[in-house]
């Protein structure tokens, strides 16, 4: 096996240098900006078909252009996806056809103000999670079709602030906290990638949760501005491109297994801890429990479809 080389200064662009990835089809959630566009970047460079699935398809053909420019890709398309709306994710996910090789589930709101969807569900939750588990589930046939898919779910460190809160999960009895709200939904993403490759690996469908680093970016546009001056000063901060490559690297090069790491930072697996000291290193036990991701699995299941999904067995 190659030595891993990359690290916390690899660029997405560094992880998929003398890769080709012509035939293969990629989906990147929240794509127009951050590190979303970097990743898609990177897959487009490497010659991946790439699918920008994104709620402001505007801003969407603005960073497609500025991609085929810069990559000399022209398979890169545009297609609007709302994951606060299961029927847009449904559309979305109707209208995919042939194989998917990459899943990036990237899209993300950071402790927002209390909002809810139309089903009352509290946003992070249903945007960070429930929105790409549908997605994710919708489109299982193309990723069995693959028949070798990665499934990407960006996560970070901000799952320190909360394990999975099964008796309010959306803060309809408790006080909202956003930052346990967005902790919750953070966790939940690295659970959501443990169970879907213990259900799916058999049919060569693995999944892992990346932690891109400290990137500021628009994500962070509900922030106290004093509290973002202040984490700036005192955190190390990453570029897009290199917040990128850990979601790059986990899809294209990582050695993701039943029994492997599920949860990745500067490329490399991230050492278990009982408490992140840093605000960046280290991934925490609760989010790494079986048990929990089943049972926030089954939870999903009965929120987002009227079964639990099984993949289409090819023949």
């Amino acid at each position: 096996m190659a030595v891993n080389t990359f690290g916390p200064d690899s660029t997405a662009l560094d992880v998929v240098d003398g890769l080709d990835l012509f035939g293969r089809s990629a989906i990147v959630t929240g794509s127009s900006s951050g590190i979303g566009v970097e990743t898609a970047r990177a897959l487009a460079s490497a010659g991946a078909s790439v699918t920008l699935a994104v709620r402001d398809t505007a801003a969407g053909e603005r960073a497609a252009v500025s991609l085929r420019a810069s990559t000399g890709n022209r398979s890169i398309r545009v297609v609007e996806l709302d994951l606060a709306d299961l029927a847009s994710v449904r559309s979305f996910a109707k209208k995919w056809s042939g194989p998917l090789h990459y899943l990036i589930n990237n899209a993300g709101i950071m402790h927002a103000p209390e909002l809810r969807t139309d089903a009352g569900w509290e946003m992070h939750m249903a945007v960070n999670h429930l929105g790409h588990f549908a997605l994710t589930t919708e489109i299982l046939p193309a990723l069995v079709e693959a028949r070798n898919a990665r499934i990407v779910s960006v996560s970070s460190s901000g799952h320190a602030a909360s394990g999975i809160r099964f008796d309010d999960l959306f803060f309809q009895r408790d006080t909202y906290d956003a930052g346990l709200a967005y902790g919750q939904s953070k966790t939940a993403n690295v659970l959501f990638a443990l169970e879907a490759t213990r259900r799916w690996a058999a049919y060569g469908i693995t999944a892992a949760a990346a932690m891109p680093g400290g990137i500021w970016t628009n994500l962070q546009r509900y922030w106290d501005p004093v509290v973002l001056a202040d984490m700036k000063r005192r955190y190390p901060t990453k570029t897009t491109a290199q917040g990128a490559a850990t979601s790059v690297y986990v899809a294209t090069r990582a050695d993701l297994t039943l029994d492997g790491p599920a949860y990745f930072e500067d490329c490399h697996p991230a050492r278990v801890v009982r408490k992140i000291t840093d605000g960046i290193h280290g991934v925490m036990s609760h989010a790494l429990d079986p048990a929990v991701a089943k049972q926030l699995w089954d939870i999903s299941i009965e929120l987002v479809t009227e079964k639990d999904p099984q993949p289409m067995v090819l023949a």
